[in-house]
């Protein structure tokens, strides 16, 4: 008697499940590495500043305007609701009549900042639009025409709705 063995013919390599479970450890690192690599070149990082150097020669340009403020008794009361800003800015106790800016940086897209021009009424009441402020945390200054005082402070209109800068105030 003749025993005859069967040959079995190996099938593909592809047909087994192993090489692909094996392939697909490589192939999601190579899917995350793209998706990283579009995110880093569509959105590039806007808190780096190209020059140090001017930047910290500007701080001590901002502290002389804030010893301005101080020296000059400044505050600013105002509130934000309906899509505008109303109130007052005072020095010693009296309103400010002189045109002055609002300036509300957004915290990490510098596209969305706005530049707020306040010309006061004659009580020295301010009422501006302020359409579709975004609910996140702004550094606002306040700074009259010439960049001679500022007033600034961090500022979040869903947990305050009043926005209040006193000089010399603790931030």
């Amino acid at each position: 008697m003749e025993h005859a063995i069967l040959e079995e013919t190996p099938s593909p390599w592809y047909r087994h499940r192993w090489p692909w479970f094996i392939m697909l450890g490589p192939a999601a690192v190579m899917a995350a590495t793209a998706v990283s690599a579009v995110l880093a070149l569509r959105q590039p990082d806007a808190m780096v500043v190209d020059d140090y150097y001017k930047q910290g020669k500007a701080i001590n340009q901002d502290l002389r305007r804030d010893r301005m403020a101080s020296a000059l008794r400044l505050s600013l009361g105002a509130h934000y609701r309906g899509g505008r800003l109303t109130g007052r800015l005072e020095s010693f106790g009296r309103p400010v009549l002189a045109p002055f800016r609002i300036h509300l940086a957004h915290p990490t897209q510098p596209r969305k900042d706005r530049v707020l021009e306040a010309l006061p009424d004659g009580e020295g009441n301010l009422d501006l639009a302020l359409p579709a402020l975004e609910m996140t945390h702004w550094q606002v200054v306040v700074e009259d025409e010439g960049r001679q005082w500022r007033l600034a402070r961090g500022w979040s209109p869903a947990r305050q709705e009043a926005l209040e800068i006193v000089a010399d105030a603790p931030l």
